[in-house]
This record gives C-alpha cells, structure tokens and sequence, in this order.
C-alpha cells in the first residue's frame, strides 16, 4: 500500500512515518508539507526524526506525487487539509483525515467529497479511545435521562481548537445512541455569573496547557453518585498504529464517507 503523509514534521504525522516506515506491507511515498518550510526537499525519516533516512521526499506540491498513491493520510492544518482534499478528489484517491478544526462549510466539503471519493472522517484513531466511544454509548442508553453529563478534554498548549475534535466525537457517539444532537445542543463552558444548568444538555470544558498529551473524562453526575469514563492518552502512538491501519483498511474501498470504527471493527 503506497501512502503520502502530510505535515511529517507534526507531532501526530512524524509518528505515523515511524509507524508506516517499520511495516512491510506500507510503501511510504512521499511526504507533503506546506510551501516556505525549512524541510521541503529533505527526507522524510529525517523530518520526522525516525533515526534513519528512508529515501523518501518531502515535497510542497501534492500535485507531483499523488497519481502513484493508494490512500493519501492527512493529519495537518486546515488549510493544507482543504488543499489536499482538493487533489484527493481530482485523482480519485482515497483520503483518511484526522485534522480538526474545519469550520462547518468546511466540514461539510468533506463530507461531500464522499460521494466521489473514499472519505474517513477521524479526530481519533486510537483504538482504546474508541471502545471507550463504545462504553459511552452503552451509558448514555442507560443513565442519559437521569443524570447530567460534562466532558473535560485536556491538551498541550499548542491545540488550536476548542474542544477536540476527539471530545466532539465522544459526546456525537453518545447522541448517536439516544437519537439526539447532543453536540449541536451543547453548552460550551460557562462563563462567568448566573449560568444554571440546563436539563438534558451536555457541557464542554477545555483545558490548554504545557506539554501534557490529551485526556477526557465524561462525567455522569446522579443523585449522590457519579461515573466517570477517561482516556489519558500519555504519546500519540496508538494513534498513529491506528491512523496506519486505517490507511490499508481503506484502500481500494469505494467513494463514501466511512467512520475509524468501522476499520476496527467497533
């Protein structure tokens, strides 16, 4: 399976390369960063600091290397995400995503894309995270009418958005299984004053700062009890294992839109 992975000097996209790079059956292509970076025309292993170089380009311009790719794995900004969906439907490639932050006009091109091309749609490619997607699934079909439920998502100082995509697809699993839009009709943070809770709605709080890898806890608050689900994610490794077999799983399948627990399994 020949593979282009953008933005390999990212902390996500550089563990992918590690991670395809040690596979037999992964046949990394070529590496696509965004035009001006210091590492465009280097090798990949280097870039992505992999201790070995593998023979392979960085390039700035996915036009030159994409007509040879299988499956086209995208874990970078949202500007260079829209450009790269721009190409993967241009040549008909399949195209596994797990940048966030689109906007919704942007989220909605790419869900559109899907009638043309292979589409997977996937804040989180860890699998342990997505057997918890599973658990609160199962949770919110039990306790969702009698209890209040927040999410807290915590990430290092350099996540641009607010909240994670990964905290998003939590609590859309969880509306999923109860038949509402709990992400639509959530409440973002409170701020400061008279904020009474509001019944049957869902909260989202963020926390920025350091280093720290991410961690969310859903919270189901009851009457003189709580359950509490959490995921401390302490390196991005199973996101990358996952992000890689996510990329094999979808090669040669036909234009849709596909979801990463599909490729587990789950």
């Amino acid at each position: 399976m020949k593979i282009i992975i953008t933005a390999p000097k990212g902390k996500m996209a550089s563990l992918i390369v590690a991670d395809a790079a040690a596979r037999d059956n992964v046949e990394i292509l070529a590496g696509v960063g965004p035009k001006g970076r210091n590492y465009i025309g280097k090798d990949i292993g280097e870039v992505a600091m992999i201790g070995r170089s593998i023979g392979v380009p960085v390039v700035d311009n996915i036009e030159s290397v994409i007509k040879d790719a299988d499956v086209v794995c995208d874990f970078s900004t949202v500007e260079l995400g829209m450009q790269v969906l721009k190409s993967c439907i241009q040549h008909k490639k399949p195209l596994v995503i797990g940048t966030t932050g689109f906007a919704p006009e942007q989220r909605e091109a790419l869900e559109k894309a899907s009638e043309q091309i292979p589409v997977m749609i996937a804040a989180n490619t860890d699998r342990m995270v997505n057997v918890m997607r599973k658990l609160l699934m199962e949770a919110a079909g039990e306790l969702y009418d009698e209890t209040d439920i927040e999410i807290i998502d915590i990430h290092d100082n350099k996540k641009l958005d607010a909240p994670s995509g990964t905290a998003k697809e939590l609590i859309e699993s969880m509306g999923e299984a109860i038949g509402k839009d709990l992400v639509g009709e959530a409440v973002y943070g409170r701020t400061q004053g008279r904020n009474p809770r509001e019944k049957g709605k869902v909260a989202f709080h963020a926390v920025r700062g350091g280093d720290t890898p991410s961690s969310h806890t859903v919270y189901f608050f009851g009457e003189g009890e709580r359950l509490e689900i959490t995921h401390h994610c302490l390196n991005w490794k199973g996101c990358a294992k996952g992000a890689v077999n996510a990329c094999i799983w979808m090669k040669d399948k036909p234009a849709g839109l596909y979801g990463i627990r599909e490729s587990m399994g789950l």
